[in-house]
């Protein structure tokens, strides 16, 4: 049995052989890429959550329900009158809930409490809507929405 070192050079040396086998990394790359093919799909688990379908409901506007605005430079609007502050905003959210429950006990039926509705600038921040969601909140809704402008077919 013997083993080649390389080829003979003309003046009868041998010269090393300078050719790579690429046999064995390709095996290994091979293997490595099933591997990986295999564990990939284990690692990339999520919880599972039943994402909200997206649907365009037009929104039935109440009397009750509170219209606010917030333009981009986070001047906020209850209807048409400027709300000066966070506090003021609470403060009137509160005093508009209690009438409407008081209306609604008087008139003996379920009472339904109203929602707020915002209307922001596209160009608004978010920390400005934000905090009137949060406000909002604090002062007892627990129905807020958005409203946009429906997207004009054609």
């Amino acid at each position: 049995m013997s083993m080649s070192v390389g080829q003979p050079n003309e003046d009868g040396s041998e010269a090393p052989i300078v050719d790579i086998n690429t046999t064995p990394l390709v095996d290994v790359m091979l293997v490595l890429l099933i591997i990986f093919l295999i564990t990939i799909p284990a690692v990339l688990q999520t919880v599972p959550v039943r994402l909200p379908t997206v649907s365009n409901i037009a929104t039935v506007t109440k009397p009750e329900n509170v219209l606010i605005s917030v333009t981009n430079s986070c001047e906020t609007f209850w209807g048409q009158q400027k709300v000066d502050s966070k506090e003021e905003l609470r403060t009137r959210g509160v005093a508009a809930l209690k009438a409407e429950i008081a209306r609604q006990e008087a008139a003996g039926g379920k009472i339904e409490l109203p929602e707020v509705h915002i209307r922001g600038d596209k160009d608004t921040e978010y920390r400005c809507i934000g905090g009137v969601i949060f406000t909002m909140q604090q002062a007892g809704f627990l129905k807020i929405g958005f409203i946009s402008e429906p997207v004009l077919a054609g």
